[in-house]
Protein backbone atom coordinates (compact mmCIF):
# COMPACT_ATOMS: atom_id res chain seq x y z
CA UNK A 1 0.00 0.00 0.00
CA UNK A 2 0.95 3.56 -0.83
CA UNK A 3 2.86 4.76 2.56
CA UNK A 4 2.39 7.88 2.48
CA UNK A 5 -0.81 8.66 1.11
CA UNK A 6 -1.85 5.02 3.91
CA UNK A 7 -0.65 8.11 6.37
CA UNK A 8 -2.35 11.14 5.27
CA UNK A 9 -5.57 8.81 5.38
CA UNK A 10 -5.08 7.07 8.60
CA UNK A 11 -4.52 10.57 10.34
CA UNK A 12 -7.98 11.53 8.82
CA UNK A 13 -10.20 8.52 9.83
CA UNK A 14 -8.77 8.60 13.14
CA UNK A 15 -9.80 12.26 13.57
CA UNK A 16 -13.24 11.66 11.93
CA UNK A 17 -14.33 8.50 13.45
CA UNK A 18 -12.83 8.81 16.71
CA UNK A 19 -13.51 12.56 16.97
CA UNK A 20 -17.22 12.21 17.09
CA UNK A 21 -18.10 11.89 13.45
CA UNK A 22 -19.65 8.37 12.58
CA UNK A 23 -19.60 7.14 9.02
CA UNK A 24 -21.75 3.94 9.63
CA UNK A 25 -25.03 3.59 8.82
CA UNK A 26 -27.75 5.33 11.04
CA UNK A 27 -29.29 3.37 13.92
CA UNK A 28 -32.33 1.38 12.92
CA UNK A 29 -35.97 3.75 14.25
CA UNK A 30 -38.05 2.06 16.43
CA UNK A 31 -41.68 0.99 15.20
CA UNK A 32 -44.34 4.15 14.88
CA UNK A 33 -45.68 4.32 18.75
CA UNK A 34 -42.86 2.37 20.74
CA UNK A 35 -41.18 4.50 23.36
CA UNK A 36 -37.93 5.75 22.61
CA UNK A 37 -35.26 4.06 24.51
CA UNK A 38 -32.95 6.81 26.90
CA UNK A 39 -29.77 6.89 24.94
CA UNK A 40 -27.14 5.26 26.85
CA UNK A 41 -24.37 7.80 28.24
CA UNK A 42 -21.41 7.21 26.71
CA UNK A 43 -18.03 8.20 28.34
CA UNK A 44 -15.88 10.21 26.55
CA UNK A 45 -12.96 8.83 24.14
CA UNK A 46 -9.25 9.63 25.38
CA UNK A 47 -8.35 10.55 21.24
CA UNK A 48 -4.75 10.89 22.53
CA UNK A 49 -4.41 7.27 23.28
CA UNK A 50 -6.70 6.43 20.58
CA UNK A 51 -4.31 8.07 18.39
CA UNK A 52 -1.20 6.15 20.04
CA UNK A 53 -3.10 2.94 19.76
CA UNK A 54 -3.93 3.52 16.01
CA UNK A 55 -0.01 4.70 15.57
CA UNK A 56 0.82 1.37 17.15
CA UNK A 57 -1.74 -0.61 15.11
CA UNK A 58 -0.22 0.37 11.72
CA UNK A 59 3.64 0.22 13.05
CA UNK A 60 3.16 -3.39 14.43
CA UNK A 61 1.01 -4.31 10.50
CA UNK A 62 3.81 -3.23 8.67
CA UNK A 63 6.46 -4.99 11.25
CA UNK A 64 4.60 -7.94 13.31
CA UNK A 65 0.58 -8.09 11.13
CA UNK A 66 -0.05 -11.03 13.98
CA UNK A 67 0.49 -9.13 16.38
CA UNK A 68 -1.39 -6.03 14.80
CA UNK A 69 -4.73 -8.26 14.05
CA UNK A 70 -4.92 -9.26 17.50
CA UNK A 71 -4.51 -5.76 18.58
CA UNK A 72 -6.44 -4.90 16.20
CA UNK A 73 -9.28 -7.30 17.46
CA UNK A 74 -8.82 -6.53 21.31
CA UNK A 75 -9.32 -2.07 20.12
CA UNK A 76 -12.07 -3.09 17.92
CA UNK A 77 -13.99 -4.82 21.39
CA UNK A 78 -13.53 -1.25 23.11
CA UNK A 79 -15.07 0.44 20.97
CA UNK A 80 -12.27 1.39 18.25
CA UNK A 81 -14.54 1.43 15.47
CA UNK A 82 -13.43 1.89 11.59
CA UNK A 83 -9.73 2.90 12.93
CA UNK A 84 -9.57 -0.75 14.31
CA UNK A 85 -11.55 -2.62 11.42
CA UNK A 86 -8.72 -0.50 8.73
CA UNK A 87 -5.45 -1.45 10.91
CA UNK A 88 -7.04 -5.22 10.89
CA UNK A 89 -7.35 -5.30 7.17
CA UNK A 90 -4.04 -3.45 6.84
CA UNK A 91 -2.36 -6.30 9.03
CA UNK A 92 -4.37 -9.25 6.75
CA UNK A 93 -2.91 -7.24 3.90
CA UNK A 94 0.65 -7.80 5.31
CA UNK A 95 0.24 -11.25 6.08
CA UNK A 96 -0.41 -11.98 2.75
CA UNK A 97 -4.49 -12.71 3.20
CA UNK A 98 -5.45 -10.86 -0.04
CA UNK A 99 -8.66 -11.65 -0.01
CA UNK A 100 -9.61 -11.93 3.37
CA UNK A 101 -8.03 -8.10 3.43
CA UNK A 102 -9.67 -6.93 -0.11
CA UNK A 103 -13.55 -7.99 1.49
CA UNK A 104 -12.70 -6.72 5.37
CA UNK A 105 -11.82 -3.15 3.08
CA UNK A 106 -14.75 -3.39 1.17
CA UNK A 107 -17.28 -3.57 4.42
CA UNK A 108 -15.65 -1.01 5.56
CA UNK A 109 -16.05 0.90 2.71
CA UNK A 110 -19.77 0.23 2.41
CA UNK A 111 -19.95 1.32 6.44
CA UNK A 112 -18.37 4.47 5.34
CA UNK A 113 -20.76 5.13 2.58
CA UNK A 114 -21.90 8.79 4.46
CA UNK A 115 -18.08 9.83 5.11
CA UNK A 116 -16.22 12.51 3.27
CA UNK A 117 -15.29 11.37 -0.56
CA UNK A 118 -11.65 11.23 -0.27
CA UNK A 119 -11.69 9.05 2.64
CA UNK A 120 -13.97 6.66 1.15
CA UNK A 121 -11.89 7.09 -2.15
CA UNK A 122 -8.63 5.81 -0.30
CA UNK A 123 -10.35 2.78 1.11
CA UNK A 124 -11.70 1.70 -2.36
CA UNK A 125 -8.40 2.38 -3.83
CA UNK A 126 -7.00 0.02 -0.93
CA UNK A 127 -9.51 -2.85 -1.61
CA UNK A 128 -8.36 -2.45 -5.41
CA UNK A 129 -4.82 -2.63 -4.23
CA UNK A 130 -5.86 -6.04 -2.57
CA UNK A 131 -7.75 -7.57 -4.87
CA UNK A 132 -5.07 -7.27 -7.26
CA UNK A 133 -2.65 -9.11 -5.15
CA UNK A 134 -4.99 -11.85 -4.85
CA UNK A 135 -5.72 -12.68 -8.15
CA UNK A 136 -8.86 -10.58 -8.58
CA UNK A 137 -7.65 -7.79 -11.27
CA UNK A 138 -11.24 -7.38 -12.97
CA UNK A 139 -13.00 -6.59 -8.74
CA UNK A 140 -9.28 -4.35 -8.50
CA UNK A 141 -10.46 -2.75 -11.40
CA UNK A 142 -13.73 -1.78 -9.98
CA UNK A 143 -12.84 -0.40 -6.88
CA UNK A 144 -10.41 1.61 -8.00
CA UNK A 145 -12.68 2.54 -10.78
CA UNK A 146 -15.10 3.39 -7.70
CA UNK A 147 -12.42 5.21 -5.99
CA UNK A 148 -11.91 7.89 -8.85
CA UNK A 149 -15.57 8.28 -9.29
CA UNK A 150 -14.84 10.10 -5.80
CA UNK A 151 -11.17 11.40 -6.43
CA UNK A 152 -10.92 12.25 -10.31
CA UNK A 153 -7.40 12.14 -11.67
CA UNK A 154 -5.62 10.96 -8.27
CA UNK A 155 -2.52 10.24 -9.51
CA UNK A 156 -2.08 6.81 -6.85
CA UNK A 157 -5.03 5.42 -7.85
CA UNK A 158 -4.97 6.22 -11.68
CA UNK A 159 -1.82 4.27 -11.20
CA UNK A 160 -3.23 1.11 -9.16
CA UNK A 161 -6.37 0.99 -11.90
CA UNK A 162 -3.77 0.61 -14.45
CA UNK A 163 -2.10 -2.13 -13.02
CA UNK A 164 -5.52 -4.07 -12.66
CA UNK A 165 -6.35 -2.88 -15.98
CA UNK A 166 -2.92 -4.69 -17.46
CA UNK A 167 -3.25 -7.62 -15.10
CA UNK A 168 -6.65 -8.39 -16.50
CA UNK A 169 -5.09 -7.56 -20.54
CA UNK A 170 -6.46 -4.53 -21.04
CA UNK A 171 -3.06 -2.69 -21.90
CA UNK A 172 -4.84 0.12 -23.91
CA UNK A 173 -6.79 1.01 -20.41
CA UNK A 174 -3.37 0.54 -18.68
CA UNK A 175 -1.59 2.99 -21.08
CA UNK A 176 -4.72 5.66 -21.08
CA UNK A 177 -4.62 5.95 -17.13
CA UNK A 178 -0.90 6.10 -16.94
CA UNK A 179 -0.88 8.67 -19.71
CA UNK A 180 -3.11 11.17 -17.27
CA UNK A 181 -0.65 10.33 -14.61
CA UNK A 182 2.11 10.99 -16.58
CA UNK A 183 0.35 14.41 -17.48
CA UNK A 184 0.60 15.48 -14.03
CA UNK A 185 3.52 13.67 -12.56
CA UNK A 186 6.12 13.49 -15.91
CA UNK A 187 8.90 12.34 -13.57
CA UNK A 188 6.98 9.33 -11.85
CA UNK A 189 9.38 6.37 -12.24
CA UNK A 190 6.77 3.66 -11.73
CA UNK A 191 3.89 5.15 -14.26
CA UNK A 192 6.72 5.21 -17.16
CA UNK A 193 7.88 1.83 -16.10
CA UNK A 194 4.35 0.57 -16.05
CA UNK A 195 3.78 2.43 -19.15
CA UNK A 196 6.90 0.83 -20.97
CA UNK A 197 5.46 -2.82 -20.18
CA UNK A 198 1.92 -2.05 -21.61
CA UNK A 199 3.52 -0.21 -24.66
CA UNK A 200 5.53 -3.90 -24.60
CA UNK A 201 2.92 -5.94 -24.02
CA UNK A 202 0.77 -3.70 -27.05
CA UNK A 203 3.66 -4.51 -29.20
CA UNK A 204 5.02 -0.42 -29.38
CA UNK A 205 8.41 -0.84 -28.86
CA UNK A 206 9.64 2.47 -29.57
CA UNK A 207 7.30 3.99 -27.07
CA UNK A 208 8.20 1.35 -24.50
CA UNK A 209 11.74 1.77 -24.67
CA UNK A 210 11.46 6.09 -24.71
CA UNK A 211 9.38 4.88 -21.20
CA UNK A 212 12.03 2.80 -19.99
CA UNK A 213 14.88 4.65 -21.02
CA UNK A 214 13.83 8.03 -19.29
CA UNK A 215 12.88 5.95 -15.88
CA UNK A 216 16.38 4.29 -15.74
CA UNK A 217 17.55 8.08 -16.32
CA UNK A 218 15.43 9.58 -13.66
CA UNK A 219 16.34 6.52 -11.29
CA UNK A 220 19.32 4.40 -12.50
CA UNK A 221 19.41 2.16 -9.54
CA UNK A 222 15.56 1.20 -9.93
CA UNK A 223 15.16 -2.60 -10.23
CA UNK A 224 12.39 -2.72 -11.71
CA UNK A 225 13.10 0.06 -14.73
CA UNK A 226 16.36 -1.86 -15.36
CA UNK A 227 14.46 -5.20 -16.07
CA UNK A 228 11.95 -3.94 -18.18
CA UNK A 229 14.76 -1.96 -20.10
CA UNK A 230 16.29 -5.42 -20.71
CA UNK A 231 13.19 -6.98 -21.71
CA UNK A 232 12.51 -4.19 -24.31
CA UNK A 233 15.85 -4.17 -25.77
CA UNK A 234 16.04 -7.91 -26.09
CA UNK A 235 12.42 -7.41 -28.27
CA UNK A 236 14.45 -4.89 -30.38
CA UNK A 237 17.29 -7.47 -30.96
CA UNK A 238 19.83 -5.20 -28.56
CA UNK A 239 21.16 -8.22 -26.70
CA UNK A 240 24.25 -6.54 -25.32
CA UNK A 241 22.00 -4.09 -24.02
CA UNK A 242 19.56 -6.40 -22.73
CA UNK A 243 22.15 -8.71 -20.97
CA UNK A 244 23.88 -5.35 -19.17
CA UNK A 245 20.78 -4.18 -17.92
CA UNK A 246 20.14 -7.71 -16.48
CA UNK A 247 23.58 -7.93 -15.34
CA UNK A 248 23.09 -4.31 -13.75
CA UNK A 249 20.47 -6.09 -11.47
CA UNK A 250 22.26 -9.19 -10.12
CA UNK A 251 24.89 -6.53 -9.26
CA UNK A 252 22.89 -4.33 -7.28
CA UNK A 253 20.49 -6.54 -5.62
CA UNK A 254 21.72 -10.60 -6.20
CA UNK A 255 18.84 -12.17 -4.27
CA UNK A 256 15.85 -9.49 -5.10
CA UNK A 257 12.90 -10.78 -7.40
CA UNK A 258 14.00 -8.87 -9.93
CA UNK A 259 17.38 -10.11 -10.05
CA UNK A 260 15.70 -13.83 -10.26
CA UNK A 261 13.73 -12.94 -13.64
CA UNK A 262 16.94 -11.28 -14.48
CA UNK A 263 18.69 -14.42 -13.98
CA UNK A 264 16.06 -16.10 -15.91
CA UNK A 265 16.08 -13.94 -18.85
CA UNK A 266 20.15 -14.59 -19.04
CA UNK A 267 19.84 -18.33 -18.87
CA UNK A 268 17.02 -17.92 -22.15
CA UNK A 269 19.89 -15.87 -24.01
CA UNK A 270 22.81 -17.73 -23.22
CA UNK A 271 20.78 -21.02 -24.21
CA UNK A 272 19.93 -19.19 -27.48
CA UNK A 273 23.95 -19.14 -27.93
CA UNK A 274 23.55 -14.90 -27.96
CA UNK A 275 25.50 -14.26 -24.90
CA UNK A 276 28.86 -12.47 -25.86
CA UNK A 277 31.85 -13.90 -24.40
CA UNK A 278 33.13 -13.94 -20.86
Amino acid sequence: MHSSRLTRFCAALLFLALGGTAFAAEPAKPPPGAATPPAAAKPPRDEAADAATYARCLRLAASNPAAARVLAGAWAARGGAHPAEHCAAVALFHLGQYKEAATRLDALAHQMNKGPADLLAGVLDQAGEAWLMAGDPVRAYADCGAALILAPDDPDILTDRAQAAAAAGHYRKAVGDLDRVLGKRPEAVDALVYRAAAYRALGRLDPALADADKAVSLKPRSLSALLERGNIRRLKGEKAGARADWLEIRQLAPKSPEAVAAAANLRRLEAQGSAPPR
